[in-house]
């Protein structure tokens, strides 16, 4: 059987809360019960039918025709089973997201992917801000997951990331990997001040803004673990393999915090 598929039928009036249309939420429901669940934001009540146009489908395997920065919360919660928007999507993207794959063609909202333990979600665009981070007032950004970015995220990637693994085809913006707790972090570029106030983890870029003075050189490195790394992220990412390299410059801090962090550049 061929996807279940939610067909825009014009530009939402308001911001959706798309959390509800994921499998384990939805694979006992009616084409008809599906039509009448609420995904409005505001007191016009608006339901699915009033946005999409609902086709039958495997309840595993749902896909969205046509996208909007309205959307938020897509794939929230998400456990089994794939999700594909083709167009753009709002903030908190996969947010709590325990497993299961997200694809979305277009570009994302602040917040992908916060507080997802397990499971994959790729961005074919760019990312908004905090992707990968903690949501206001929340303890933990990414927590397991893996969060693939084809173009360029916003300041504070991963922030407060407590495990799991980002891969950033593009540059990243300002403060990425502030206040990360643990995981890993490969992007082409960061912006200004990578690694602030990290306690453990790992940021590995080509290229990097000004560094905090609180990051000390560690020399260079012939690193076993990133021999390790590289063939893990080739899997998933090819292009983001060939950034670790086997002997980089390693920077390590914060020493503001816990310093236990580490920032790796290719070796000059």
């Amino acid at each position: 059987m061929s996807a279940l598929i939610f067909r825009l039928r014009e530009a939402p009036p308001e911001r959706l809360d798309l959390s509800g249309l994921v499998p384990h939420r939805i694979g006992a429901l009616s084409i008809a019960e599906i039509e009448r669940l609420p995904i409005g934001t505001s007191r016009r009540g608006v339901a699915v039918a009033d946005i999409f146009a609902v086709e039958e489908g495997e309840r595993t395997d749902i896909r969205f025709q046509g996208g909007s920065t309205r959307f938020d919360l897509v794939g929230a919660g998400l456990e089994s089973g794939r999700l594909v928007v083709e167009g753009d999507v709002g903030q908190r993207l996969g947010q709590a997201m325990r497993g299961g794959t997200i694809e979305i063609s277009g570009n994302a909202g602040p917040f992908a992917a916060s507080a997802a333990t397990a499971g994959l979600v790729r961005i074919a665009g760019h990312a908004g801000e905090r992707a990968g981070g903690a949501t206001h007032g929340a303890m933990h950004g990414l927590d397991g997951a893996t969060l693939v970015i084809e173009g360029d995220a916003g300041d504070r990637l991963g922030e407060r990331m407590r495990r799991g693994l980002i891969l950033v085809g593009g540059r990243a913006g300002d403060y990425a990997g502030s206040g990360l707790i643990a995981g890993t972090i490969v992007a082409q570029g960061v912006g200004d001040n990578p690694g602030y106030g990290m306690r453990r983890g790992t940021i590995i870029a080509a290229t990097h803004g000004a560094l905090l003075p609180s990051f000390v050189s560690t020399g260079r490195h012939r690193l076993v673990v990133a021999q390790l790394l590289r063939r893990a992220v080739a899997a998933i990412r090819p292009q983001s393999a060939e950034i670790i390299c086997e002997q980089a410059e390693r920077l390590a801090g914060d020493l503001a915090t816990l310093g236990k962090g580490e920032i790796l550049m290719p070796a000059s």
